[in-house]
């Protein structure tokens, strides 16, 4: 069966980078409030972070589940840093993400975040949990892993997208994985599937 398998990836539209603040990292996560998202993480990340350091993050998505949202409403109160914006329709929501220096996504289980095809091809790098759905579409090689849970390992990569070149590394790899994600790429796939349907039968 393995021989057999093809992979096609979903696509976004390709869209370029808005300018991004200076002197602060931003961060988005895009995802609605449910436990298989793991938008806890993220939380207890915000927590680890002091507000002085200059790490603003911004968190888009309905509380599916209204404790969730509880808990995303205390983090803001608690963390002048982080702020909760809800809903948003998904244009803002995709402008919000090429105006992010980088998208956080804590997924305990993908098969493949649209969100991430979408920064990947908005110039804006990814730190994901390291699942398989993430992995399959940023590489193994990437270096934007944390393990699924660990608030604590996300918080050190967002001290270090502000503080070292892991940012600037993380663009460069996002950048070599955008072409997966072309319509181009898509239509094509698909094609070469039909094709060894076709020579098969």
């Amino acid at each position: 069966m393995r021989t057999k398998a093809r992979v096609i990836y979903q696509s976004t539209s390709s869209r370029q980078p808005l300018p991004k603040a200076t002197g602060s990292l931003r961060v988005v996560m895009v995802g609605h409030l449910r436990q298989v998202k793991s938008p806890q993480t993220l939380f207890d990340a915000a927590r680890l972070l002091p507000p002085e350091m200059g790490i603003q993050i911004a968190h888009i998505g309905e509380a599916n589940e209204p404790a969730l949202g509880e808990l995303d409403l205390q983090t803001a109160r608690d963390c002048p840093h982080y702020r909760w914006l809800g809903a948003l329709p998904h244009e803002t929501t995709r402008r919000a993400i090429q105006r992010a220096h980088v998208l956080v996504h804590t997924s305990a289980m993908e098969g493949g975040a649209h969100v991430i095809m979408e920064a990947v091809c908005s110039g804006t790098p990814v730190l994901a949990s390291r699942v398989d759905g993430n992995v399959g579409m940023l590489g193994d090689d990437y270096r934007g892993y944390f393990e699924h849970g660990d608030s604590a390992h996300l918080a050190l990569l967002l001290q270090q997208c502000l503080t070292s070149d892991l940012l600037n590394g993380l663009r460069k790899q996002s950048t070599r994985r955008a072409p997966l994600f072309s319509p181009e790429t898509e239509r094509q796939a698909v094609l070469h599937l039909v094709e060894d349907l076709r020579g098969g039968a």
